[in-house]
């Protein structure tokens, strides 16, 4: 019992190291997610004829390769 009590009131304190690689951690999340969120933004409308096209792509090379029956290693 006397360790529980004494584990309640002990909180652990951050040194300044880990607050700044903490907060450079979000900074570097923040910055990805506008960057991606910036990319899909600007090229939602541009894109999407290409991404239909490799997907055609994708299709037809799947197509050939079960007519053509080679096995993949």
């Amino acid at each position: 019992m006397e360790t529980a009590n004494r584990c309640e009131g002990q909180q652990r304190a951050f040194t300044d190291l880990e607050k700044r690689s903490f907060k450079q951690m979000l900074w570097t999340i923040a910055v990805i997610l506008f960057i991606l969120w910036a990319l899909g933004f600007a090229t939602a409308y541009t894109a999407s004829g290409l991404i239909h096209i490799l997907l055609v792509l994708a299709i037809i090379v799947v197509l050939i390769r079960v007519i053509q029956g080679r096995r993949v290693v």
